[in-house]
């Protein structure tokens, strides 16, 4: 059941949405070569903990994870995509980084992911990537309108990304987010168009496309969380929060 939230609600959300998104890119500001996985996990506890938030991670032990997280930012490099968890790694010129982060406040939930390349090593089938993932990312948002239905989304992403030659898995994907950080419904990153839910004036979505390089197929790391390419190609993860509202589409992770 899809919970469809009020103006008011939403404008919660985005109290939430804005401090991710101004999370996200303060972070990428200060990651440089040589910066710790761990250190950038300690600074994302510090501004969460500062701004009176509630990481929905740190806890989180769904049956696809080993575990509770125990982590306050998913940090995914390289052959890495989604669901990275923190380790004692420097950051190397040229590497691809996703940063992944969901916090409530005041009982509202937001979630978000960017991706960029560290340092300045030329990395052009890395940078090939993340465009992929942002502008499918922005092809999804554009058709969360209301009269359209959930796979019109999927279908959008997956159109573009199969366009560029790239394999699409959909065992994980965009999903319902407000009151906590995984709602219905499940929103793949492919799908034939015209099917599930007609898209209606307060729902919320995290719509979140990710590729990998040459391949759609991972493999959980030694952690129980991390999913890597199974073949040790590169990903990418490009993610906001969004409402669907009488105007269109309101992404609510933008930075300020």
């Amino acid at each position: 059941m899809i919970e469809l939230k009020s103006p008011a609600e939403i404008e919660k959300m985005r109290v939430a949405g804005l401090f991710i998104g101004n999370t996200l890119q303060h972070l990428k500001s200060k990651t440089k070569v040589g910066s710790n996985l761990l250190e950038i996990d300690n600074i994302t506890k510090s501004l969460i903990e500062k701004a009176g938030a509630k990481s929905s991670y740190v806890d989180y032990a769904p049956d696809f994870g080993s575990g509770p997280f125990g982590h306050y930012i998913c940090t995914s490099v390289n052959d890495a995509v989604l669901h990275g968890m923190p380790y004692n790694y420097e950051l190397q010129n040229g590497d691809l980084l996703s940063l992944d982060l969901a916090v409530s406040i005041d009982g509202w939930t937001a979630d978000a992911a960017i991706s960029f390349i560290v340092g300045d090593k030329k990395n052009k089938d890395g940078e090939k990537l993340i465009s992929a993932t942002e502008i499918a990312l922005e092809k999804g948002i554009e058709v969360a309108k209301i009269g359209n239905r959930i796979s019109d989304i999927s279908y959008t992403i997956g159109k573009y990304l199969k366009s560029l030659g790239y394999k699409i898995n959909t065992d994980f994907g965009g999903h319902g987010v407000g009151r906590t950080m995984h709602e219905e419904p499940h929103i793949p990153n492919d799908d034939k168009k015209g099917r599930g839910y007609i898209l209606a004036e307060g729902m919320t979505f995290a719509i979140e496309p990710w590729i990998l390089s040459t391949t759609g197929n991972y493999i959980y790391g030694d952690d129980g969380w991390t999913l890597f390419s199974a073949d040790g190609s590169r990903g990418s993860h490009s993610e906001h929060t969004i409402a669907v509202t009488a105007d269109g589409p309101k992404i609510l992770t933008l930075s300020s």
